[in-house]
């Protein structure tokens, strides 16, 4: 598939947000995959900030780049905290930069021991309302040309754009609330992950691949099958699962 192709494909799924039964953490986390296609990075997280101010872990594109996202969170710095604090993108950051291990004395050799060599950090905003950020990571010594940059942002933008358009929201505080329940969903989301990886001895990413793949094509949303499962509602015995599963397109 052409980049060409791939945008298109980003923007018929962001179409698909206008619908009544939208799943935003399945939109993100795709979106997320196709950061990681089509900017030609190693990996991506996206961020977003809960009702009380605070950065959450809502999708990434593999469970290693979510902890490292949650480590940098625990820790309060890193490029995405600092992205959303100021409102403005911080990109091609080197991680063997003295400067920078001085800055994120706890996240740089982290992230250097995960095997990566610089990072980035998009701002999701909306007419200067910021929401979140969009986290990306690079093994290899590639810098992101303006190209790229300007690319990530409209990414970055299109997310913002099909958070918010999830609901038409009147007041700040509904909108807020509809974030905090995709950010619990989330989180009943990582336990179920959790839950089936131990369940069937696999890996994080396997579980999920094998639940997203069912949720699709049974035409569930993740949050809800994820609930399901959490209250003990659904046979976690009718998903195939296995480590021939991938994650969809």
């Amino acid at each position: 598939m052409t980049r060409e192709q791939q945008l298109t494909q980003v923007f018929v799924e962001v179409a698909d947000s206008l619908i009544d039964d939208f799943d935003l953490i399945d939109f993100l986390q795709r979106l997320s995959e196709r950061c990681v296609e089509l900017l030609d990075v190693s990996a991506c997280g996206v961020l977003l900030a809960d009702e009380h101010d605070v950065l959450q872990v809502l999708a990434a594109s593999d469970e290693h780049t979510r902890l490292l996202e949650l480590f940098a969170l625990q820790h309060d710095q890193g490029p995405c905290v600092e992205c959303y604090q100021s409102g403005q993108p911080h990109t091609n950051i080197s991680l063997a930069d003295p400067q920078v291990a001085l800055r994120w004395p706890q996240f740089a050799p982290v992230a250097r021991q995960s095997g990566f060599v610089s990072t980035n950090a998009i701002p999701l905003r909306l007419r200067g309302r910021v929401l979140g950020a969009l986290g990306l990571f690079q093994a290899e010594d590639n810098a992101l040309s303006e190209e790229d940059i300007t690319l990530a942002q409209a990414l970055a933008d299109v997310a913002t754009i099909a958070i918010l358009q999830q609901r038409t929201l009147a007041h700040s505080e509904l909108e807020r609330g509809q974030l905090q329940y995709a950010l619990t969903s989330r989180i009943v989301l990582e336990q179920v992950k959790g839950i089936l990886a131990e369940r069937w001895q696999v890996t994080p990413d396997e579980a999920f691949a094998a639940f997203r793949g069912y949720a699709r094509s049974h035409h569930h949303q993740l949050s809800g099958l994820a609930r399901m499962i959490a209250d003990g509602e659904f046979d976690t015995a009718q998903i195939p699962h296995g480590p021939q599963e991938r994650n969809p397109r």
